[in-house]
């Protein structure tokens, strides 16, 4: 039996399952990661190597020199027409199923909602809201794009996007995805690196029966997992699909 046939079998088989998605999720979509080789941050190093791609999404940069930010925002960070992929479709059909209990994305982009998907935990945040730093005011995400310069308020605050930066707290979607994953029997990760803190610290909180990691390099919690696969999200979420729907 390969990977992808044993791991349909566990879903199968299961009611309680979470997954933890990472940058390589929305790849798919088409959307650049940050760490890859050509991800973002590579690019960020070569044009303005003065300041390293952290400092640029950096509470220090926001608050330091806004118009810096917001102009590599809106060039590197612009998702709006972007759609999600089968991925997100496949999580959405399991979530209508009652097998996925939610989704813990590390991602800000909004894809699993444009999908459908109901519970997602979004650990860091999310470009599809903004709010007022003076006055707490919420607005759309897209009023960054909409405007230029340093978004104002009616108050005359700032308008900040609601993502967690370098140098920020994690916010309270990360106690719910703990919570969620301590409860889950299943864990399905994929397309993260498990190099950021706050993911492989949710790894580490899993006390389940079967842990899936889905990566197309290494991670550093592979020998944890009963199923590794070493292949590219959308042909392994493309045949659980075409399983499901069989």
């Amino acid at each position: 039996m390969d990977s992808i046939t044993q791991l349909a079998k566990i879903i199968d088989q299961s009611n309680n399952i979470v997954f933890l998605g990472g940058a390589g999720v929305s790849t798919e979509s088409g959307i650049r990661d940050f760490r890859g080789k050509n991800g973002l941050y590579k690019e960020a190093e070569a044009k303005d190597p003065a300041h390293s791609p952290e400092y640029l999404l950096s509470s220090g940069c926001l608050y330091n020199e806004p118009a810096k930010f917001f102009d590599n925002y809106r060039k590197n960070l612009d998702v709006r027409e972007v759609k999600p992929n089968i991925t997100h479709y496949y999580l959405k059909k399991l979530e209508d199923m009652g097998k996925l209990k939610a989704v813990v994305t590390q991602n800000i982009d909004g894809l699993h909602q444009k999908a459908g998907s109901k519970t997602v935990y979004e650990i860091h945040g999310t470009m599809s809201r903004c709010y007022c730093d003076e006055c707490g005011k919420k607005y759309p995400g897209d009023i960054i794009f909409k405007t230029s310069g340093i978004p104002e308020c009616d108050c005359g605050g700032m308008i900040r996007p609601d993502v967690v930066l370098y140098g920020e707290f994690l916010p309270e979607d990360y106690s719910r995805a703990s919570s969620a994953i301590l409860k889950a029997e299943v864990l399905i990760v994929a397309g993260t690196s498990l190099k950021v803190g706050s993911a492989a610290g949710l790894i580490s909180m899993y006390q389940g029966e079967h842990l899936i990691i889905i990566n197309d390099t290494k991670t550093p919690c592979d020998d944890l997992a009963e199923i590794v696969i070493h292949k590219p999200l959308g042909e392994v979420f493309t045949a659980l699909m075409e399983h499901l729907e069989a």
